[in-house]
């Protein structure tokens, strides 16, 4: 997925590369700067797909080389298509909902960049906030007969990281925005809540497939979680090295 995802993100560059010398001349022409930029998180949606990741952000000019940017939005883990195990088999997948939250302070290189910000080369520091509620129906399948039990999740990261990026300012008004280098530090916390008539040993079966559906469908976090278990509160946590890699369409106005 995230091999994908690179592979993307260079084919943005050099769409963009092919058509910058053209609106970098158009924009040294041009006295009018332009301070503010919203945008749409387009990897985000990509991940985990249109209908349930809709962040949009903005981003203001402090000084010709600083900026202040503040995302936000609605966000859902992907659906799954299925998963087993000798026991269990998913059923249903239920509500699923979230949001997203994200704030950066971006300082434009003044060395490296011909134009003022929100144009060229950029670090700074950045917090990242995702919140994913899921509900689940499962069958229990054993000697005896078929039953159902249901899960209730839910999933918390704080992320805080630096970050190195390029937004390009094409034909004076369109942005396209690459966080090419994000790491930082992660924390995460899953808690998991089972409703059914299981046995203890039934319920740490179940855990186990949960934890197998969190790190199917959500980049990065069968590293995250490599080493860790769901306990017996349902509960699973860590933290851990994290990373931001994003792209963003926008409007510069």
């Amino acid at each position: 997925m995230i091999a994908k995802y690179l592979k993307l993100m260079l084919m943005a560059v050099a769409v963009v590369a092919a058509t910058s010398t053209y609106s970098q001349t158009t924009q040294a022409d041009s006295t009018k700067m332009y301070k503010n930029v919203v945008r749409y998180n387009l990897s985000g949606a990509m991940f985990f797909g249109v209908d349930k990741y809709i962040v949009v952000g903005y981003e203001r000019v402090l000084t010709p080389r600083k900026s202040v940017s503040v995302n936000f939005g609605a966000a859902a883990m992907p659906k799954l298509v299925s998963i087993s195990t000798d026991s269990f088999q998913i059923e249903k997948s239920g509500d699923r909902k979230g949001y997203n939250f994200s704030v950066d302070y971006r300082f434009y290189l003044g060395k490296e960049n011909k134009f003022s910000a929100p144009h060229g080369l950029y670090i700074g520091p950045y917090y990242s906030y995702n919140h994913f509620d899921n509900k689940q129906e499962w069958s229990h399948t054993t000697s005896t007969g078929t039953s159902l039990a249901n899960s209730s999740s839910k999933f918390n990261i704080h992320t805080f990281g630096f970050e190195l990026g390029y937004q390009f300012i094409i034909w004076k008004h369109f942005a396209l925005d690459l966080v090419m280098i994000g790491p930082g530090l992660g924390f995460y916390k899953y808690e998991s809540t089972i409703t059914s008539n299981l046995t203890e040993e039934q319920k740490a079966q179940l855990r186990e497939t949960l934890k197998q559906t969190l790190t199917q469908k959500f980049p990065g976090m069968n590293y995250v979680f490599s080493d860790q278990t769901i306990d017996a509160d349902g509960v699973m946590k860590t933290s851990n090295i994290g990373f931001r890699y994003i792209i963003h369409i926008g409007y510069n106005f």
